[in-house]
């Protein structure tokens, strides 16, 4: 595999994840939010794709399999669900 292409995979995905962190953290409404957990799910499939492509990363392609589902429903429930969160 490119060892360019993997670097890029990688540090994608960990950029993209703090800066989706960091929107979450700042609460700043919900589409705003929303909008984090589809970069959140860009990440997870960046890192899935670094795991799984690199022969010692396998571990992070299994947890962001895991991740990504948990992201998924972070896009479903902040963005396409029109249920009203308790406030």
């Amino acid at each position: 595999m490119d060892p360019t292409l993997l670097t890029a995979l990688q540090y994608y995905g960990a950029g993209a994840a703090a800066i989706a962190a960091l929107i979450v953290s700042l609460n700043l409404g919900r589409r705003v939010t929303g909008w984090a957990f589809v970069l959140f799910v860009t990440s997870s499939i960046a890192l899935i794709g670094w795991g799984f492509l690199d022969k010692d990363s396998e571990g992070i392609g299994w947890q962001n399999v895991a991740m990504l589902i948990i992201n998924v429903v972070g896009v479903w429930r902040y963005l396409i669900s029109r249920h009203k969160p308790p406030t």
